[in-house]
Protein backbone atom coordinates (compact mmCIF):
# COMPACT_ATOMS: atom_id res chain seq x y z
CA UNK A 1 0.00 0.00 0.00
CA UNK A 2 1.18 3.55 -0.74
CA UNK A 3 0.22 5.96 2.05
CA UNK A 4 0.61 9.73 1.78
CA UNK A 5 0.95 11.40 5.20
CA UNK A 6 -0.03 15.08 5.11
CA UNK A 7 0.98 17.47 7.89
CA UNK A 8 1.43 21.21 8.42
CA UNK A 9 4.71 20.81 10.33
CA UNK A 10 8.13 20.01 8.83
CA UNK A 11 10.02 16.77 9.38
CA UNK A 12 12.14 15.47 11.01
CA UNK A 13 11.24 16.42 14.57
CA UNK A 14 13.30 19.11 16.25
CA UNK A 15 13.47 19.61 20.03
CA UNK A 16 10.30 18.56 21.85
CA UNK A 17 8.17 17.35 18.96
CA UNK A 18 4.85 15.94 20.14
CA UNK A 19 2.34 15.22 17.40
CA UNK A 20 5.17 15.59 14.86
CA UNK A 21 7.03 12.76 16.57
CA UNK A 22 3.97 10.52 16.27
CA UNK A 23 3.66 11.36 12.57
CA UNK A 24 7.34 10.52 11.98
CA UNK A 25 7.19 7.27 13.95
CA UNK A 26 3.99 6.23 12.15
CA UNK A 27 5.64 6.59 8.74
CA UNK A 28 8.70 4.63 9.80
CA UNK A 29 6.57 1.83 11.27
CA UNK A 30 4.50 1.59 8.09
CA UNK A 31 7.70 1.23 6.05
CA UNK A 32 8.93 -1.49 8.44
CA UNK A 33 5.63 -3.28 7.78
CA UNK A 34 6.40 -3.35 4.04
CA UNK A 35 4.41 -0.35 2.83
CA UNK A 36 5.44 2.70 0.85
CA UNK A 37 5.13 6.06 2.58
CA UNK A 38 5.36 9.59 1.21
CA UNK A 39 5.09 12.81 3.21
CA UNK A 40 3.36 15.98 2.01
CA UNK A 41 4.88 18.52 4.40
CA UNK A 42 6.35 22.05 4.38
CA UNK A 43 9.40 22.85 2.27
CA UNK A 44 12.77 22.20 3.88
CA UNK A 45 11.71 18.81 5.24
CA UNK A 46 13.75 15.67 4.65
CA UNK A 47 13.44 11.98 5.45
CA UNK A 48 15.67 8.94 4.93
CA UNK A 49 12.92 6.32 4.73
CA UNK A 50 10.19 8.04 2.70
CA UNK A 51 9.75 10.43 -0.21
CA UNK A 52 9.10 14.04 0.79
CA UNK A 53 6.83 16.31 -1.26
CA UNK A 54 6.50 20.07 -0.64
CA UNK A 55 3.10 21.07 0.73
CA UNK A 56 1.59 24.00 -1.20
CA UNK A 57 -1.00 25.83 0.86
CA UNK A 58 -2.57 27.63 -2.12
CA UNK A 59 -3.01 24.52 -4.32
CA UNK A 60 -6.11 22.25 -4.07
CA UNK A 61 -5.48 18.95 -2.28
CA UNK A 62 -6.46 16.87 -5.32
CA UNK A 63 -3.67 18.50 -7.34
CA UNK A 64 -1.07 17.62 -4.69
CA UNK A 65 -1.83 13.90 -4.44
CA UNK A 66 0.66 12.02 -6.67
CA UNK A 67 -0.36 9.11 -8.85
CA UNK A 68 -0.21 5.72 -7.22
CA UNK A 69 -1.23 6.86 -3.73
CA UNK A 70 -3.80 4.49 -2.22
CA UNK A 71 -4.85 6.63 0.73
CA UNK A 72 -4.01 10.11 2.02
CA UNK A 73 -3.69 10.43 5.80
CA UNK A 74 -4.24 14.02 6.96
CA UNK A 75 -3.00 15.00 10.41
CA UNK A 76 -5.43 17.95 10.52
CA UNK A 77 -8.86 18.83 9.20
CA UNK A 78 -8.45 19.70 5.49
CA UNK A 79 -11.64 21.81 5.77
CA UNK A 80 -12.89 20.90 2.28
CA UNK A 81 -14.68 17.85 0.87
CA UNK A 82 -12.23 15.29 -0.56
CA UNK A 83 -12.97 13.02 -3.51
CA UNK A 84 -10.22 10.45 -2.94
CA UNK A 85 -9.61 7.82 -0.24
CA UNK A 86 -8.51 9.63 2.90
CA UNK A 87 -8.29 9.47 6.67
CA UNK A 88 -8.13 12.44 9.04
CA UNK A 89 -6.59 12.13 12.50
CA UNK A 90 -7.94 14.65 15.00
CA UNK A 91 -4.99 15.01 17.37
CA UNK A 92 -6.41 17.71 19.63
CA UNK A 93 -9.74 18.75 21.04
CA UNK A 94 -11.78 20.27 18.23
CA UNK A 95 -13.84 23.45 18.41
CA UNK A 96 -17.28 22.95 19.91
CA UNK A 97 -20.16 22.34 17.48
CA UNK A 98 -17.85 22.24 14.43
CA UNK A 99 -18.50 19.09 12.34
CA UNK A 100 -15.42 17.06 11.40
CA UNK A 101 -14.96 14.91 8.28
CA UNK A 102 -16.76 11.56 8.41
CA UNK A 103 -13.43 9.75 7.99
CA UNK A 104 -12.01 11.26 11.16
CA UNK A 105 -10.09 9.05 13.60
CA UNK A 106 -9.42 10.07 17.20
CA UNK A 107 -6.46 9.20 19.43
CA UNK A 108 -8.22 7.53 22.37
CA UNK A 109 -11.56 5.96 23.20
CA UNK A 110 -12.58 8.90 25.38
CA UNK A 111 -11.51 11.38 22.69
CA UNK A 112 -13.72 9.58 20.16
CA UNK A 113 -16.70 9.25 22.50
CA UNK A 114 -16.68 12.96 23.29
CA UNK A 115 -17.11 13.56 19.54
CA UNK A 116 -19.90 11.00 19.20
CA UNK A 117 -17.58 8.49 17.50
CA UNK A 118 -16.10 5.06 18.15
CA UNK A 119 -13.22 5.39 15.65
CA UNK A 120 -9.88 5.74 17.39
CA UNK A 121 -6.27 4.62 17.18
CA UNK A 122 -4.01 5.08 20.19
CA UNK A 123 -0.86 7.08 19.59
CA UNK A 124 2.36 5.12 19.78
CA UNK A 125 6.05 5.95 19.81
CA UNK A 126 9.18 4.22 18.54
CA UNK A 127 10.76 3.48 21.90
CA UNK A 128 14.04 2.37 20.31
CA UNK A 129 14.81 6.05 19.66
CA UNK A 130 14.60 6.79 23.39
CA UNK A 131 17.32 4.33 24.28
CA UNK A 132 17.51 2.06 27.33
CA UNK A 133 16.36 3.21 30.76
CA UNK A 134 19.08 3.72 33.36
CA UNK A 135 17.51 1.99 36.33
CA UNK A 136 20.49 2.78 38.60
CA UNK A 137 20.31 6.57 38.31
CA UNK A 138 19.35 8.59 41.38
CA UNK A 139 15.77 9.83 41.20
CA UNK A 140 15.68 13.05 43.18
CA UNK A 141 12.68 15.08 41.95
CA UNK A 142 9.30 14.98 40.27
CA UNK A 143 8.59 16.62 36.93
CA UNK A 144 5.92 18.40 34.90
CA UNK A 145 6.01 17.94 31.12
CA UNK A 146 3.94 20.08 28.76
CA UNK A 147 3.31 23.57 27.44
CA UNK A 148 3.19 25.40 30.76
CA UNK A 149 1.83 28.55 29.11
CA UNK A 150 -1.44 26.72 28.46
CA UNK A 151 -3.65 27.22 31.52
CA UNK A 152 -5.42 23.91 30.90
CA UNK A 153 -2.10 22.13 31.50
CA UNK A 154 -2.21 23.57 35.04
CA UNK A 155 1.48 23.93 35.81
CA UNK A 156 0.43 26.02 38.84
CA UNK A 157 -1.47 23.00 40.11
CA UNK A 158 1.65 20.87 39.68
CA UNK A 159 3.66 23.44 41.63
CA UNK A 160 1.03 23.46 44.41
CA UNK A 161 1.05 19.65 44.59
CA UNK A 162 4.85 19.55 44.84
CA UNK A 163 4.84 22.24 47.53
CA UNK A 164 2.13 20.48 49.56
CA UNK A 165 3.88 17.14 49.14
CA UNK A 166 7.27 18.66 50.11
CA UNK A 167 8.99 17.38 46.96
CA UNK A 168 11.18 19.22 44.40
CA UNK A 169 9.71 19.81 40.94
CA UNK A 170 11.40 20.22 37.55
CA UNK A 171 9.24 21.92 34.90
CA UNK A 172 9.91 20.77 31.34
CA UNK A 173 8.10 23.07 28.94
CA UNK A 174 7.88 26.38 30.79
CA UNK A 175 9.72 29.32 32.33
CA UNK A 176 9.72 30.87 35.79
CA UNK A 177 8.05 34.03 34.47
CA UNK A 178 5.12 33.47 32.11
CA UNK A 179 3.51 36.33 30.19
CA UNK A 180 1.55 34.19 27.75
CA UNK A 181 -2.15 33.53 28.26
CA UNK A 182 -2.08 35.03 31.75
CA UNK A 183 0.70 36.22 34.08
CA UNK A 184 2.46 33.72 36.35
CA UNK A 185 5.62 34.15 38.41
CA UNK A 186 7.03 31.26 40.46
CA UNK A 187 9.27 32.33 43.31
CA UNK A 188 9.93 28.95 44.95
CA UNK A 189 13.52 27.69 44.75
CA UNK A 190 12.15 24.17 45.05
CA UNK A 191 10.84 24.47 41.48
CA UNK A 192 13.30 24.50 38.59
CA UNK A 193 12.35 25.52 35.04
CA UNK A 194 14.00 24.16 31.90
CA UNK A 195 11.96 25.79 29.11
CA UNK A 196 11.12 23.69 26.06
CA UNK A 197 13.48 20.73 26.04
CA UNK A 198 14.10 17.84 23.68
CA UNK A 199 16.71 15.31 22.68
CA UNK A 200 19.25 14.00 25.17
CA UNK A 201 18.50 16.66 27.78
CA UNK A 202 14.84 15.68 27.93
CA UNK A 203 15.72 11.99 28.17
CA UNK A 204 18.19 12.62 31.00
CA UNK A 205 15.65 14.69 32.94
CA UNK A 206 12.89 12.10 32.56
CA UNK A 207 15.22 9.26 33.50
CA UNK A 208 16.09 10.89 36.83
CA UNK A 209 12.49 11.66 37.83
CA UNK A 210 10.48 10.03 40.59
CA UNK A 211 7.21 10.75 38.80
CA UNK A 212 5.15 13.00 36.54
CA UNK A 213 2.83 15.54 38.19
CA UNK A 214 0.19 16.30 35.56
CA UNK A 215 -3.04 17.86 36.93
CA UNK A 216 -4.56 18.97 33.61
CA UNK A 217 -7.84 20.86 33.67
CA UNK A 218 -9.15 19.68 30.33
CA UNK A 219 -9.88 16.36 28.69
CA UNK A 220 -6.53 15.13 27.41
CA UNK A 221 -7.02 13.68 23.91
CA UNK A 222 -4.19 11.20 24.59
CA UNK A 223 -1.18 12.23 26.68
CA UNK A 224 2.23 11.76 25.07
CA UNK A 225 3.86 13.29 28.16
CA UNK A 226 2.31 10.47 30.17
CA UNK A 227 3.66 7.56 28.14
CA UNK A 228 7.10 9.19 27.75
CA UNK A 229 7.30 9.52 31.55
CA UNK A 230 6.10 5.96 32.12
CA UNK A 231 8.74 4.67 29.71
CA UNK A 232 11.45 5.96 32.05
CA UNK A 233 9.81 4.35 35.06
CA UNK A 234 8.15 7.53 36.31
CA UNK A 235 4.66 6.93 37.77
CA UNK A 236 1.95 9.47 36.97
CA UNK A 237 0.03 11.69 39.41
CA UNK A 238 -2.72 13.37 37.44
CA UNK A 239 -6.34 14.36 37.11
CA UNK A 240 -8.68 11.67 35.71
CA UNK A 241 -9.71 13.58 32.60
CA UNK A 242 -9.89 12.53 28.97
CA UNK A 243 -7.71 9.60 28.00
CA UNK A 244 -5.69 9.57 31.21
CA UNK A 245 -7.92 6.96 32.83
CA UNK A 246 -7.29 4.70 29.82
CA UNK A 247 -3.51 5.03 30.04
CA UNK A 248 -2.74 5.30 33.76
CA UNK A 249 -3.62 2.12 35.64
CA UNK A 250 -3.51 1.74 39.41
CA UNK A 251 -0.16 -0.08 39.01
CA UNK A 252 1.51 3.00 37.55
CA UNK A 253 -0.08 6.08 39.05
CA UNK A 254 -2.78 7.94 40.94
CA UNK A 255 -5.63 9.89 39.37
CA UNK A 256 -7.64 12.44 41.32
CA UNK A 257 -9.19 15.87 40.90
CA UNK A 258 -8.16 16.75 44.47
CA UNK A 259 -4.87 18.52 45.07
CA UNK A 260 -4.56 17.08 48.59
CA UNK A 261 -4.94 13.50 47.33
CA UNK A 262 -2.23 13.93 44.72
CA UNK A 263 0.07 15.73 47.16
CA UNK A 264 -0.23 12.87 49.64
CA UNK A 265 0.43 10.36 46.86
CA UNK A 266 3.65 12.03 45.66
CA UNK A 267 4.92 12.22 49.22
CA UNK A 268 4.42 8.58 50.20
CA UNK A 269 3.10 6.34 47.40
CA UNK A 270 5.54 3.80 45.93
CA UNK A 271 5.31 2.10 42.54
CA UNK A 272 7.15 -0.61 40.63
CA UNK A 273 9.19 1.40 38.11
CA UNK A 274 9.51 -1.58 35.79
CA UNK A 275 5.71 -1.92 35.71
CA UNK A 276 5.46 1.73 34.69
CA UNK A 277 7.94 1.08 31.89
CA UNK A 278 6.04 -1.99 30.69
CA UNK A 279 2.81 0.03 30.57
CA UNK A 280 4.42 2.56 28.19
CA UNK A 281 5.57 -0.19 25.84
CA UNK A 282 1.93 -1.02 25.10
CA UNK A 283 1.69 2.28 23.21
CA UNK A 284 4.23 1.62 20.46
CA UNK A 285 4.46 2.78 16.86
CA UNK A 286 4.24 -0.71 15.33
CA UNK A 287 0.87 -1.34 16.99
CA UNK A 288 -0.28 2.16 15.97
CA UNK A 289 0.69 1.47 12.35
CA UNK A 290 -1.10 -1.89 12.35
CA UNK A 291 -4.28 -0.27 13.65
CA UNK A 292 -4.11 2.51 11.06
CA UNK A 293 -3.66 -0.09 8.31
CA UNK A 294 -6.98 -1.57 9.38
CA UNK A 295 -8.51 1.89 9.10
CA UNK A 296 -6.98 2.46 5.65
CA UNK A 297 -8.38 -0.86 4.38
CA UNK A 298 -11.84 0.04 5.63
CA UNK A 299 -11.72 3.35 3.76
CA UNK A 300 -10.44 1.62 0.59
CA UNK A 301 -13.47 -0.69 0.76
CA UNK A 302 -15.59 2.44 0.43
CA UNK A 303 -16.76 2.49 4.04
CA UNK A 304 -17.04 5.67 6.13
CA UNK A 305 -15.42 5.63 9.57
CA UNK A 306 -18.38 7.53 11.07
CA UNK A 307 -22.04 7.36 10.03
CA UNK A 308 -22.32 11.11 10.60
CA UNK A 309 -19.83 13.95 10.94
CA UNK A 310 -18.28 13.80 14.45
CA UNK A 311 -18.95 16.86 16.61
CA UNK A 312 -17.45 17.70 20.00
CA UNK A 313 -20.00 17.24 22.75
CA UNK A 314 -19.76 18.91 26.15
CA UNK A 315 -17.21 21.18 27.77
CA UNK A 316 -13.53 20.21 27.50
CA UNK A 317 -12.18 22.90 29.81
CA UNK A 318 -12.83 24.31 33.28
CA UNK A 319 -13.00 20.86 34.81
CA UNK A 320 -13.07 20.47 38.62
CA UNK A 321 -9.87 21.12 40.57
CA UNK A 322 -10.41 20.82 44.32
CA UNK A 323 -8.16 21.39 47.28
Amino acid sequence: MHILIVNHSPIPVFAYGGTERVVWDLGRALVRAGHRVSYLVPEGSHCDFAEVLPLQRDVPWEAQIPEGVDVAHFQFNPNVPLNFPHVVTQHGNSSESVPLPRNTVFVSKNHAQRHGSDAFVYNGLDWSTYGPVNWKTDRTYFHFLGKAAWRVKNVQGAIDIARAGHVPLEVLGGDRINLKRGFRFTLSRNVKFHGMVGGDKKIQLLNASRGLIFPTLWHEPFGLAVIESLYFGAPVFATPYGALAEIVTSECGVLSSKRATLAEAVSCKQFDLQACHERALVFNSDKMASNYLSVYKKVLRGESLNLASPVLQGDIKHLPWMR
